[in-house]
């Protein structure tokens, strides 16, 4: 590629194309900036910027207050002894299983498990077993398959796991295990276990030792408001001195913790996350009208004749819903089955991703009883449309 002035045409300021459309992706509810952050991120986007007051440990930054954010605010609101910020969710997880873990051991998953989980496992060179999940319609994970599971590992291998984890809630149907089962069973063989909330911290009200995990790791980008990349870990020491594991310091770089390389997420991300964390907080309070919402859109698209698989009654904004009548149209109209994506597009809702009919999954997180009354009339003129 030769750059020049033609060739550089093609880059610089981009317009989003789904700006202002209502959004449906759960990727994406939880993760809109506040107005706040809006202003943040502008104001602290140049590069290291954050570090014009570093003296070379980031969490200890007073001025603007990250010390104070990542050691007593996040703490506080996570349920934990102790907090970091990271590049994100994977990278809490990584984080966890290569420090406390050797090059061979086991870590146990759930088997909703998302993929980036696996990889983090894979990463740190573990072996992975799954606790299986019951088949459709709920997709329920079993508190007692964890205590399985170890056993075999034990059988197996001479050794218990390292490790285990729990995705709370899952992201496929939003199921919302039982965390503190499964943390009781995991300890009864000494097992500490990660809780994976990518979907939750942010979102709903979690608190680690409420739950008994040792470990929470969170996503700033998916559920804290916040301009990606970014994610939480957070640490107990209420079974072990795992603390001095996972953040333990370089031999050489004296101040730099080596899981996290030194310095994890810095300015624009870091700044978004602290600006929007006020509404954050305050938002997690209207969980029980969030939940609300997501039953009541439950209740109107089945009615539609769509199928929501998972928890009933479901707890969480994040569903998966089959549409055999969706997928029915899509097999003899013109578009096929990207027409529903156009549809959709064409009433300014995004999120569904284009080529899904027949299984798609959604959120309903602050989308609001006005826009999800919209959503679900277009949804009935589309098969409607099409009858």
């Amino acid at each position: 590629m030769t750059l020049d002035d033609a060739a550089l045409k093609n880059f610089g300021f981009i317009e989003r194309p789904t700006k202002n459309m209502i959004n449906i992706d759960p990727l994406q509810t939880g993760g809109i900036l506040t107005e706040d952050a809006r202003r943040a991120l502008v104001e602290w986007g140049d590069g290291y910027s954050i570090c014009d007051n570093c003296g070379g440990v980031l969490d200890l930054i007073k001025k603007p207050p990250v010390q104070e954010f990542i050691h007593d605010a996040l703490p506080e609101f996570l349920g934990v002894d102790h907090a970091r910020v990271t590049h994100g969710a994977r990278e809490s997880k990584f984080a966890v299983m290569h420090a406390i873990a050797q090059e061979g051991d086991t870590v146990i998953l759930d088997g909703l498990a998302h993929y980036s989980s696996v990889v983090a496992a894979q990463r740190a060179r573990l072996e992975v077993r799954k606790v299986p999940h019951s088949e459709r319609p709920d997709y329920f994970i079993d508190p007692e398959g964890y205590g399985t599971a170890i056993e075999e590992t034990i059988s197996e291998t001479g050794k218990a796991p390292a490790l285990a984890l729990l995705t709370y809630p899952d992201g496929n149907y939003g199921n919302l295990a039982d965390a503190k089962k499964i943390a009781s069973v995991c300890h009864e063989y000494d097992v500490p276990l990660l809780l994976n909330c990518a979907y939750s911290v942010g979102r709903m009200p979690v608190n680690a030792k409420e739950l008994g995990v040792d470990f929470i790791a969170g996503s700033g980008h998916k559920s804290m408001a916040s301009c990606g990349p970014i994610g939480v870990l957070g640490v107990n020491d209420d079974n072990g001195d795992y603390s001095d594991i996972i953040f333990r310091k370089s031999p050489t770089n004296k101040n730099k913790e080596i899981e996290l390389l030194g310095c994890t997420a810095r300015s624009g991300t870091l700044m978004t996350m602290i600006a929007s964390f006020p509404e954050v907080v305050k938002r997690t309070r209207n969980w029980d009208n969030e939940v609300a919402d997501a039953r009541w859109f439950s209740e109107k698209l089945e009615a539609l004749g769509l199928i929501q698989l998972g928890q009933k009654p479901h707890n969480h904004d994040l569903m998966f819903f089959e549409a055999p009548n969706l997928y029915e149209i899509s097999t003899r109209v013109k578009k096929g089955r990207y027409f529903l994506y156009k549809e959709l597009k064409s009433r300014n809702i995004h999120g569904i991703k284009a080529g899904l009919t027949k299984f798609f999954k959604l959120s309903t997180f602050e989308v609001g009883r006005e826009n999800l009354s919209y959503i679900v009339d277009s949804f009935d003129e589309i098969i409607k449309k099409y009858e």
